[in-house]
Formats: structure tokens, sequence, C-alpha cells
């Protein structure tokens, strides 16, 4: 009976439309990594590979309908392709998983692109002010008070660093810190008489597509120590889905761990022996 079962199972057609699911998912998936490819590398225009990132997308999200209309026809008709359909969501799952992750972030943060810790004085763009000309990048001026009270309300524990140690040393550890994240250097200038600012400009990605996002960190006296300020700006759209704060939390809690682990430990005074001191008290 179970072997007449098989044979009539294994008869059956595959759906149709269990096929054009899995299709559909195979080439979201390979149209979606092509995409990323071309933006994070730069072999064309970052606008249409983006484009066709979202197309993709959306061939992602016709594939579950299709896989879902497969599902009603197989259950109705008894035709085989549920493997196939397994297949195409587990791939669209997969495609469409860190997008809505995203989605859900633009509705939850402000939109925004401009993070800093000194929102009235700002460190500036300088060498990269010439990089984000044109070409629809977003200005190298500061985005302003608006952006400012937008980011205190969603990030209000970012603060500059206040560091125990000379600017010089607090501008090697910055330094250092960047050169370890690779970030691309553009501009480094210590703090070196008679300047006494220290500036790096950098430039950093995101983890994916690879979106280019610009840093500056000023390095200025603070009595014996030093005060460190950052600013981190997309060059692109006029949301960050919160990657510059969170780039700016982590460098300034990276500065604050080196640096106290750089400051020197004190000495602590030496006490003679209670024998030593009973002897010093019998010379007296």
């Amino acid at each position: 009976m179970a072997r007449r079962f098989s044979a009539a199972y294994q008869s059956e057609p595959f759906s149709a439309l269990a096929t054009w699911a899995r299709r559909l998912a195979v080439f979201s998936l390979v149209a979606s990594i092509v995409s990323i490819i071309i933006i994070r590398f730069g072999f064309l225009e970052f606008k249409p590979a983006l484009a066709t990132f979202f197309g993709a997308l959306a061939v992602a999200l016709l594939s579950i309908l299709v896989s879902l209309a497969a599902f009603a026809a197989i259950w109705q008709n008894g035709s085989r392709g549920m493997g196939r359909i397994l297949v195409a969501l587990l791939l669209d799952v997969a495609i469409l998983a860190y997008p809505l992750y995203l989605a859900f972030e633009y509705r939850r943060l402000p939109p925004i692109y401009d993070i800093t810790t000194d929102p009235i004085d700002p460190p500036r763009f300088e060498a990269l002010a010439r990089l984000r000309a044109g070409d629809g990048a977003n200005p190298a001026a500061y985005a302003g008070l608006y952006s400012a009270a937008q980011q205190r309300a969603a990030y209000p524990d970012l603060e500059p660093a206040t560091v125990e140690v000379p600017p010089q040393k607090a501008y090697d550890t910055v330094l250092r810190l960047i050169n370890r994240r690779k970030w691309l250097v553009v501009d480094a200038r210590p703090p070196a008489p008679p300047r006494r600012e220290g500036k790096i400009e950098a430039i950093a990605r995101t983890p994916i597509m690879g979106f280019r996002e610009d840093i500056a960190v000023r390095i200025l006296p603070d009595g014996p120590g030093a005060r460190i300020d950052m600013r981190s700006s997309s060059r692109y759209f006029d949301h960050d889905l919160g990657s510059n704060a969170a780039r700016v939390a982590k460098l300034i809690e990276d500065i604050n761990e080196a640096t106290d682990n750089a400051k020197p430990v004190p000495k602590q005074p030496t006490t003679p022996a209670k024998g030593a001191q009973a002897k010093g008290a019998t010379k007296r």
C-alpha cells in the first residue's frame, strides 16, 4: 500500500508555481549579491546599483507571494513541490531579514545623518569637504540646531571624551584606534606648536553596502589633559539608521578605555619596616 502511494506521489507533476517561486528567490539572491558588490567596490554609479538592489528585494517579495499561491495549489491538486517552496521561502527570509530590520530602524530613529559630540562648534570637514562637493552628496557644513535637537533626544549619552593624558598622547591613541578600524585617513595633523589643535579626518564604510561615512576628530588641550570631539556624517542619504551615533559612541568608549590604561600609575610611598622605625627612634 505504501509503495503504491509512493509511486502514485512520484508520478504527480511538480507545481509550476513552486518552481517559479524557487527561480524568483534564486534570482533575487543573485541580484542582491551582485548589486552589493557593485555598490561596495564602485564598479558603477551607486544609484542604479541601489535601484537594482531594491528591485531584488521586490522580487523576493514576489517569490513569497508565488510560494503561498503554490502551497494553495498543491493543497488542492496534490502536486509535488513543497521542497521547492521551502527553499524559496528560506532564501526570501535570508534576503529580506536585514532590510526589514533597517526599515524598523528607519521608523524608530530620527531622520538625521550628521552626529557630533559638540553641536555648538562641531569639528569641521576640510580635506573631506572637497570629496562631498557635488554628485548629490550631503553638504560638508554641519546640519544645524534642528539636527542637534533630534540627536540630543535620540542619543542623550553622546559626550566628548575628556582624558587625563597630554594632547599628543591622546592624538596618538585616536590615530591608532582609527587605523585599527581600517578607516581611510585623509588628513592627520598632530597638536604640534604653535598650533594647539590636533585634527584627524577619515572615511569609514558601512558593513554591508560600504556606503562612505566621513569622520572628523578634534583634540584640544584641557588643563593637564585633553578633550576629544568627534563628528561622523553620512556622505549620502538623509537618514543614517543610527550608524553614525553607534560609531561615535564606540570610538569614544575605546578612547576612554585606552587612555585610562595609558595613564601612569602613581608611585605609592614606601613605609619603613617596624624594626627600622624602632631603630630610628633609638637613634633620636
